[in-house]
């Protein structure tokens, strides 16, 4: 599931002793910089993330991570210090990571994501070619006048539990919207799902007629996530079978449930964490059976292609401004090479981008490829 900094925050308080915590506390109320944490509020908290929720309210977000990181070091707790400072990037910016703070360009020497150029459009010359030299290779695009293209967009950004709203998760919609219109798509969108509502808004899809007058799909879903799972909005410890199987995306879609998108591109895109670790790690140096049937056989899963942002069990970033990294870098990536690469060679790339990711690791992954063909998106034609 995605961290917030708060989450950090607290995890580092509870790492301490009762003892170092009680220094904590005095160390904070001794402060003399303002603004002050009063004594007769710290003395009322019961429990971390009441005295996280304090220094929040007190500082914000960004400089209650400096603030708790000064008094840590000042009470000898070196190494807590150090793993909530891996952790959140030491408050460098008010960005969120899904959620992990990572610091701005200035402070890593890394460009984030630039989602405002328009989408380069492909040349008649450049498809003719491309056709002419791979033929069969290739997936057939329909005419921009005859084709009806359809994406689904959903986007969790409000959930119950108010600490997992999904900040800059607009961002994300708002680029990729554009860009999936851009491509030909008539984009559905859903936002804010319980795992029930996120399973039927894709089962409905699928059921669209649209679909066999189109050459093509996507799907994008963003929210909170977990190993195989996509988060309702009313997910938490008193709720924690709302979620959506990420297998179920697959299942809608298939030749069996979605047979208008037999032999057609299905191109899934999933911004979640898949789990809680950070995704780094130190290197050091140093024959079949006889069959008689009527009909035909058809493959019941096939031609999909899945870029999920980040690998199992990992974790995935997001600023709080500007959206999650992976749908800023897939659209950066799209704008500049859609024109003339093929999805996976632009998944490629898109996964490139997170190859030297500041202070953390997140790697996108592409999975479930069942791609037969290559899928040139040929935008403009």
């Amino acid at each position: 599931m995605e961290k917030t900094i708060q989450d950090h925050l607290v995890n580092a308080l509870d790492d301490l002793t009762t003892d170092k915590l009680k220094k904590f506390k005095n160390k904070l109320v001794d402060r003399k910089q303002e603004p002050r944490v009063r004594r007769s509020d710290v003395e009322k908290v019961e429990y971390t993330t009441e005295l996280v929720d304090l220094l929040i309210d007190t500082y914000t977000t960004r400089t209650a991570v400096q603030v708790a990181l000064e008094v840590l070091r000042t009470i000898g707790c070196n190494q807590v210090a150090q793993n909530l400072e891996a952790a959140t990037g030491g408050g460098c910016t008010a960005l969120q990571a899904p959620v992990q703070n990572v610091p701005p360009p200035s402070a890593a020497g890394y460009d984030l994501p630039d989602t405002s150029a328009m989408l380069i459009p492909s040349s008649e010359q450049f498809k003719q070619d491309i056709i002419s030299k791979k033929g069969q290779e290739i997936y057939p695009v329909l005419d921009k006048g005859v084709r009806k293209r359809l994406a689904l967009l959903i986007n969790n950004v409000e959930f119950d539990c108010k600490r997992k709203k999904r900040n800059g998760a607009q961002k994300d919609q708002e680029n990729m919207e554009k860009l999936l219109r851009a491509l030909g798509y008539d984009v559905v969108k859903h936002t804010d799902l319980s795992g029930r509502e996120m399973d039927e808004a894709i089962r409905s899809f699928a059921g669209r007629s649209e679909h066999a007058k189109s050459d093509s799909t996507f799907v994008v879903i963003m929210s909170h996530g977990q190993r195989d799972k996509i988060l309702g909005i009313h997910h938490g410890p008193d709720n924690p079978d709302d979620f959506l199987p990420v297998d179920n995306i697959f299942t809608h879609l298939n030749t069996a449930n979605c047979p208008a998108l037999l032999n057609k591109p299905k191109v899934i895109l999933i911004q979640a964490c898949r789990g809680d670790d950070h995704g780094r790690v130190w290197v050091s140096d140093s024959e079949s059976d006889d069959m008689e049937v009527d009909g035909a056989w058809e493959h019941k899963e096939k031609d999909f292609v899945t870029l999920l942002s980040c690998t199992p069990d990992n974790v995935s970033y997001r600023n709080v401004e500007k959206g999650s990294y992976l749908i800023g870098f897939l659209v950066e990536v799209f704008n500049e090479n859609a024109h003339k690469e093929h999805i996976e060679e632009l998944f490629r790339l898109v996964m490139r981008r997170f190859e030297n990711f500041p202070h953390f690791r997140q790697m996108a992954s592409k999975d479930r490829i069942s791609l037969s063909k290559l899928f040139y998106l040929f935008p403009g034609l």
